[in-house]
């Protein structure tokens, strides 16, 4: 689950810039995100070693610089950034107004009769566009396919009633903000009761590498998280040695870093498990790909009000969640699947499990 290469996007400087130490210089996309690279020193750029758009590896250099002060009336820095904006900028727009400077000349008030003619302008309206896939989708692309090719995944289905844990974040949930300065929400529960039905069945904590299996006594769960460029999978890490609080404060620090695209390499690499929740764009059910090398990931979805037939035998309206546990069953056997998603029902549905040690 590491990083190895990612596209040059752009230089903000050019050979003669003097450019101050920590000064962004370039900007790489990877399959994770946009990284800026910083001067790691004053100095003037001497060589530019790569062009945009080449593919460049994990601690290659691709530009040398002289370290020293300033030059007297040092070349000024960010010349050829902002020529290559705007040089872009107007090529899409200009495929946007084109269409529009013809149709007032086409349309002259002498030939008003001919404004019959508005339903073949709907055919020819009719476009496709084309784009390069950006670097992240290339990889997430290949990364999923690489999945499916390698794991053989299996899907177990369970359904949790969230009556408790909802009653409980409702009672506490001002509270909860006032003394941690974090919304309580429903992933830090499902982080915590993932943490301990991993713990519980560690096999689904483990992975595979060549012929060994490897078992780890640390629990880092990746949380999927909306980005303005994708979806992104930070990694919330010692899940095992934090609190519920500790959790929430951790999710809401990389959601926000997602979300104003300053997550840094290092939030993402690693991972021992993926949650994944699908229920706040409205699912109802579904399958998730195992992120690898990692070996099993928890798709949570929408929480709807459904009918149940209580232990009394009365039917109750209760607000119930489908949860889907997607694991490599070369690996992971169907019991240890079934149970891993059998804890995480048990401790939602009965939050004081956690803290009975139960």
């Amino acid at each position: 689950d590491s990083i190895t290469e990612g596209k040059l996007i752009e230089w903000t400087v050019a050979v003669g810039d003097y450019v101050e130490v920590d000064e962004v210089v370039a900007r790489i996309e990877t399959d994770k995100i946009t990284v800026d690279v910083n001067m790691p020193e004053s100095g003037t750029i001497t060589e530019l070693l790569a062009e945009a758009e080449d593919n460049v590896d994990v601690g290659q250099d691709f530009f040398t610089f002289e370290a020293g002060p300033a030059p007297e009336g040092g070349a000024k820095k960010a010349a050829a950034p902002q020529e290559d904006k705007p040089a872009e900028a107007p090529k899409a727009e200009a495929k946007k107004e084109e269409p529009k400077k013809q149709a007032p000349a086409a349309a002259p008030k002498a030939a008003a009769p001919k404004a019959a003619a508005p339903a073949p302008a709907s055919f020819d309206s009719r476009q496709e566009t084309r784009e390069t896939m950006s670097t992240m989708r290339q990889r997430i692309a290949q990364r999923l396919k690489d999945s499916q090719n390698t794991a053989a995944m299996l899907t177990t289905f369970n359904e949790i009633d969230m009556t408790n844990i909802m009653a409980l974040r409702n009672k506490y949930k001002d509270e909860f903000l006032q003394k941690h300065g974090i919304k309580l929400g429903f992933m830090g529960a499902f982080l915590k009761a993932s943490t301990s039905a991993l713990e519980h069945q560690p096999m689904v904590n483990a992975f595979i590498e060549g012929n060994e299996i490897v078992h780890r006594n640390y629990v880092d769960i990746s949380v999927a998280v909306a980005s303005p460029k994708g979806l992104v999978v930070p990694v919330v890490r010692n899940c095992n040695q934090m609190s519920m609080a500790g959790i929430e404060k951790e999710i809401g620090r990389l959601a926000d870093l997602a979300r104003n695209n300053k997550l840094a390499i290092e939030d993402m690499i690693g991972g021992t498990f993926t949650v994944s929740n699908g229920g706040v764009f409205g699912s109802l059910m579904g399958t998730p790909i195992i992120n690898p090398p990692q070996s099993a990931i928890l798709g949570m979805h929408g929480t709807k009000m459904r009918p149940v037939v209580t232990e009394s035998g009365a039917i109750e309206a209760r607000p119930m969640m489908y949860v889907a546990l997607t694991y490599d069953h070369r690996l992971i056997d169907g019991r240890e699947a079934v149970t891993y998603l059998r804890r995480v029902k048990d401790v939602i549905e009965d939050p004081s499990r956690l803290l009975l040690e139960l």
